[in-house]
């Protein structure tokens, strides 16, 4: 573009012209026209000459002729974007000569006329061609174009006016990567410009491009095969959350179960809420990790997951109830008592607490009430510590088994009784079984038949969990059994009892507690029992059923309601109870039971607390034994 001052330099002292008519006309480049003329741009460095002012009239025809020539220079322009715009890259081959080749050109697999057919073809039919390029870029040729706009871009993908991007950030980076391949194509055009503008007979044979074979290659089939660009952005912009929300949909409706206690969670969550299909869609997945026959989190999935199908369906899925008061619960439960330390050392714990109570009895006389005496071991235990104290007088117990069933003695009390009258007479120890059938309303020191030097001991081992208090009924069938103990002025009672808060808790909490109270007694049992022991499966059956019904059921259903040590420690207190802490050597004799024969597992802990000997696995507490008078 010319600089406005047509040869002519003003001054203080006049005017002075400069003459070119003599000058050797300059080489005049193949692209003149296009690119700028360097002459016009030139900036005279030679000693100006000072002359005179111009008129106002000259500076008038001075400033009509520059209009002129610009308004002319853009018509030259626009002609020649046109002829651009119609032949494509064309333009850049029009001063090759023609070169013949055996083959096809050693720089592109096309031939030179391929080459040309393809590109026109390729130009027309791509929304990303050149004459979309030129119309983006303010009408400037190719080789002009500033450095940060270079590339054969489609419309849309960046607002050049704002350099603001229109896309979202997964987009911007494919765009980013096609500008990066584009700037490479431009850079391999203007080396094929330089390299043709010096093209000549003398030098056609020495002349060298740096233009590699493989490079031109790639720049032809980027220009001649322009949607691989879009496929380029299509693919990455599938990944964007805008534009993948059918797949990210297909992808997150059958995610894989990492974690199955949160998935439970999420399950209960969703039948919380009523979303059904989701809990189902969910138990579903769940069900394809489950395993009766796996490790512990897996048969702690299955049984979970029959649960909440249990809560979810009970139609389908009837929960148990009535199968908690059947024997087979009965003595499954029982067994775990016999290989679980947890439970088993609970019951030892309120034997030591007993015989600790009494201990300072003048008469050697001891008289335990029992409201659930099950299988009878806990009393094997006992039978065993009494014989093992010296004493002159042999020592007397006696055992009184309440019961309310219709008919009195069954065949397991009998059973019972024989049992451990062989274990008395062995032992040396004089054992009197008795059964008393009647209504908890009835119970009186009359009516258990008590002898005034009897030392009286009451022991609630796993009984009042399974009593309905006053959120259930308005009877308070628990609160009324310890107000009528507290009227027979026993020595000691004795509760022990799992640490879980199953009776008043909502059905979330429920669920949250019984994966973490069930699964850690599913872990332990790794450490005592065999997985393909059948004792095991009929176990975790049981422990199933307690599952169920305290996830799946409300109200009367609900038949076991366990409670946390520090609402039993409240719930003794408003009774009129008051704690007697268990010694210290009670303790360490517990410890020691922990850690000896085949119990011994770290996993296994033993600790006190507020008053209460509390035994757990791996941190979390199952049972808590405590004393209380």
């Amino acid at each position: 573009m010319s600089s406005g001052f047509s040869g002519e330099i003003y001054g203080a002292g006049g005017r002075s012209t400069m003459n070119n008519n003599n000058s050797q006309r300059p080489y005049s480049s193949p692209l003149s026209g296009i690119l700028p003329d360097p002459v016009t741009q030139m900036v005279h460095q030679g000693r100006p000459n000072l002359m005179g002012k111009r008129s106002l009239a000259e500076f008038q025809q001075q400033q009509q002729l520059q209009f002129l020539q610009l308004q002319q220079q853009k018509q030259q322009q626009m002609m020649l974007l046109q002829q651009q715009q119609q032949q494509g890259i064309g333009f850049y081959l029009r001063n090759v000569k023609p070169r013949s080749y055996q083959q096809s050109s050693p720089m592109s697999p096309l031939s030179p006329v391929d080459f040309s057919v393809a590109a026109a073809a390729s130009i027309s039919s791509s929304n990303s061609n050149v004459s979309t390029m030129m119309n983006t870029r303010q009408a400037l040729p190719v080789l002009q174009q500033p450095a940060n706009m270079g590339g054969f871009l489609s419309p849309g993908i960046q607002n050049y006016s704002t350099g603001v991007s229109s896309l979202n950030p997964v987009q911007n980076r494919a765009t980013i990567g096609v500008q990066e391949s584009d700037k490479k194509m431009m850079n391999c055009l203007q080396e094929l410009e330089k390299q043709l503008l010096d093209d000549n007979d003398e030098e056609e044979g020495d002349t060298v491009s740096v233009i590699t074979n493989n490079e031109w290659s790639e720049t032809i089939q980027n220009l001649i095969s322009p949607s691989q660009n879009q496929n380029q952005i299509q693919k990455l912009a599938s990944l964007s959350p805008s534009s993948s929300t059918s797949s990210c949909a297909s992808s997150t409706e059958s995610p894989a179960i990492s974690c199955p206690k949160q998935s439970i969670i999420e399950a209960a969550t969703a039948i919380y809420d009523g979303k059904n299909d989701v809990a189902l869609e969910i138990l579903t997945r769940l069900s394809q990790v489950a395993n009766i026959r796996g490790s512990s989190d897996q048969r702690l999935t299955a049984y979970m997951v029959a649960a909440l199908r249990s809560r979810l369906n009970p139609v389908d899925y009837p929960p148990p109830v009535l199968e908690l008061q059947s024997r087979e619960h009965t003595d499954t439960t029982h067994n775990l008592y016999e290989v679980s330390p947890c439970f088993k050392l609970g019951f030892m714990a309120a034997n030591l607490a007993i015989l600790e109570a009494v201990a300072d009895h003048p008469f050697n006389k001891l008289h335990v009430i029992d409201f659930d005496i099950g299988q009878g071991g806990q009393y094997l235990h006992l039978l065993h510590a009494l014989a093992a104290k010296r004493s002159n007088n042999p020592a007397v117990l006696k055992i009184t088994a309440f019961t309310e069933q219709a008919g009195g003695v069954d065949e397991r009390l009998n059973s019972i009784n024989m049992e451990l009258n062989s274990v008395a007479n062995r032992l040396g120890v004089c054992l009197y079984f008795n059964v008393m059938s009647c209504k908890v309303a009835d119970l009186s020191r009359e009516n258990l038949g008590l002898d005034p030097d009897d030392a009286l001991a009451v022991n609630f081992a796993f009984k009042l969990y399974r009593l309905p208090d006053e959120s259930v009924t308005t009877e308070n069938l628990r609160d009324e059994l310890l107000r009528r103990v507290k009227a027979l002025s026993p020595k000691v009672v004795t509760v022990v009892e799992q640490d879980m808060n199953g009776n008043t808790a909502p059905f979330l909490a429920r669920v949250n507690e019984a994966c973490g109270h069930y699964g850690a007694i599913f872990d332990s049992l790794d450490a005592t029992v065999p997985r393909d022991s059948m004792d095991r499966v009929r176990i975790e059956e049981g422990l199933s059923r307690k599952m169920s019904n305290s996830v799946a059921c409300e109200g009367r259903d609900r038949v076991e309601r366990c409670e946390v040590f520090g609402k039993w420690r409240a719930r003794m207190s408003m009774a009129g109870f008051g704690p007697k802490p268990v010694s210290q050597i009670v303790a360490n004799s517990l410890r020691s039971k922990l850690n000896s024969g085949t119990r011994g597992n770290p996993g296994f802990t033993v600790n006190e607390q507020s008053g209460g000997i509390c035994f757990g696995w791996m941190g979390r507490t199952l049972t808590v034994a405590s004393a209380w008078r």
